[in-house]
């Protein structure tokens, strides 16, 4: 029995040399679950029986002759509780969910099983991925928010109660927690992965995507659910990008790790260089902020009038808003994101890499918020790629995060991040794990 939880990769590894059974990583996820959720309710339902009989079945059939290793052989995984997995039902925090078991795995999860993932069980999400606040508390200090939507996805990572955890992300909801929890958050290109199977908020918006205690793990990740796409190795030090303009809207903690995190790529090697923030900037948020609650009002706004009292506050808030958007204003809005996508095209050069901090602020001292998206939604708005990981601590212990945005693919952005991550060597845990 193994007594601390592996990377992905070293586990994967000891499996395939038949140095660890997948059970006995199993019961050790179940037994940190046990140990923490109590205090941090980071899942809805755990699978216990299910994750073992998974486990067993991998043991049993896998053939260590065989040339090929699936990328999670036998690594213990939570699915955010928007997305299907067969068995199980999909809630969303939402009493308008049927309580009957999904009759089918979602293609992402589908992908993470061909891929010799075990499920554990469903993580919390905010109510049907949107704002309102989620009982999940943050690992670092259970007086501040651990962010939204993916919270229960962070938290569990974080706490090493599974060695990754699906997410999603129609603002900030994959990044924000990723940050505030201090792990990594891979939000993909827009359509790179499919939506089926998932509760939807904006058809124009919404992105699924991997969470991990670290990106060589979220590589991982990426190899399950693209295989197509082959990795990257860097041959030097990534070219970087940062908009000092940005930085007013910094508070001081994030600030000082920020130009501490700057500073160290810069010794290590990376090239930095100033970048203008693109004309149709500032009308970002306001267009994404139409996209999202047309969509949640096309989607949920039917139901919402005959039931409202199944809606939070601020869900609710979003559908009547959503219902009052002029048409000519939404045709504005969807206009407003291909250009802001063409002029990143031209801004943003395949090889350069933009860098800024995740959040505007470490973790809110706060549990009736999920944070300030502002640093998340123009790049779900644009579709392209992002990549959060953990750059420090601020004076008050809480983690804060770096994310990468890029206009390139997912394997050499990760490629990008993993030399981040080696050159900041963070290796801050929270009190608790």
């Amino acid at each position: 029995m193994i007594g601390q939880l592996p990377s992905i990769s070293e586990a994967v590894s000891q499996i395939r040399r038949g140095k660890l059974r997948p059970l006995d990583l199993v019961e050790l996820c179940l037994r940190r679950i046990a140990e923490h959720d109590g205090a941090t309710q980071a899942w809805v339902l755990v699978d216990e029986q299910g994750a073992r009989r998974q486990a067993q079945q991998l043991e049993a059939t896998y053939d260590r002759r065989s040339t090929r290793c699936p990328p999670l052989l036998g690594v213990p995984v939570g699915i955010k509780d928007i997305v299907d997995v067969q068995g199980l039902p999909t809630r969303g925090a939402w009493p308008g969910s049927p309580e009957t078991a999904a009759e089918r795995d979602a293609p992402v999860v589908r992908r993470l099983r061909e891929a010799g993932a075990v499920i554990l069980g469903k993580t919390v999400t905010t109510q049907l991925a949107c704002f309102d606040p989620p009982p999940t508390r943050n690992p670092w200090n259970p007086r501040h928010t651990p962010g939204g939507s993916s919270s229960g996805s962070a938290a569990a990572v974080a706490l090493r109660m599974c060695l990754g955890a699906l997410g999603s992300q129609t603002g900030g909801s994959i990044t924000r927690p990723a940050s505030y929890c201090g792990v990594c958050g891979l939000k993909p290109a827009f359509g790179s992965l499919p939506m089926d199977g998932v509760l939807p908020i904006s058809e124009y918006l919404d992105h699924v995507g991997p969470l991990a205690a670290t990106v060589q793990d979220l590589r991982q990740w990426w190899r399950a659910l693209r295989p197509e796409e082959h990795p990257v190795e860097l041959a030097g030090p990534p070219q970087l990008a940062f908009v000092a303009e940005c930085e007013a809207l910094w508070d001081d903690d994030v600030a000082l790790v920020t130009r501490q995190a700057l500073g160290r790529l810069r010794q290590r090697g990376a090239a930095l260089v100033e970048l203008a923030l693109p004309e149709l900037f500032g009308e970002v948020l306001v267009q994404h902020r139409r996209l999202m609650a047309v969509g949640a009002a096309t989607t949920y706004g039917d139901v919402w009038r005959e039931r409202p009292d199944w809606f939070g506050d601020c869900i609710a808030a979003l559908i009547r808003e959503g219902l009052d958007v002029p048409a000519v204003e939404f045709s504005r809005a969807l206009r407003g994101q291909q250009q802001f996508r063409q002029l990143l095209q031209r801004t943003l050069p395949p090889y350069l890499t933009l860098v800024s901090p995740a959040t505007l602020t470490p973790a809110p001292p706060s549990l009736e918020t999920t944070g300030d998206p502002r640093f998340n939604s123009p790049w779900s708005f644009s579709g392209l790629p992002t990549c959060t990981l953990p750059a420090g601590l601020s004076r008050g212990g809480l983690p804060c995060g770096l994310q990468l945005i890029g206009n390139c693919g997912h394997q050499e952005l990760l490629a990008r991040a993993a030399w981040c991550e080696t050159a900041l060597e963070f290796a801050g845990r929270p009190p608790s794990a």
